[in-house]
């Protein structure tokens, strides 16, 4: 993706996942591009497999956003991040901070 993460201020329209526990990893995730977001998926930066898509049946339209749980129990803030497009593309991200950062925003 390099390049594609930029921060985004929008109204949340929905969460993707249920309420934050004391261990779990809540940020901001916001599609600021053209296509739909239909697939979302992170892994912990020190693994070499992604882990099960954070959106199920959601989607994420253009212009939406809102908040996404990570409840693995891990302590670990550094993810890769994978979203996949309505149009198929696929965007990567590696090494991201997430306890620092707050939120992540796929654009054009």
């Amino acid at each position: 993706m390099i390049g594609k993460a930029v921060a985004a201020a929008c109204a949340a329209t929905f969460a993707f996942a249920p309420i934050a526990q004391a261990q779990d990893l809540v940020f901001e995730l916001w599609n600021d591009s053209s296509e739909t977001l239909t697939e979302f998926y992170v892994s912990p930066s020190d693994s070499n497999s992604w882990g099960a898509d954070l959106l199920g049946a959601d989607v994420v339209y253009p212009g939406e956003g809102g908040d996404v749980v990570i409840t693995d129990g891990l302590t670990t803030c550094s993810y890769d991040i994978l979203g996949v497009f309505a149009d198929g593309l696929e965007l990567e991200d590696y090494g991201i901070n997430l306890c620092d950062l707050g939120e992540y925003t796929f654009a054009d």
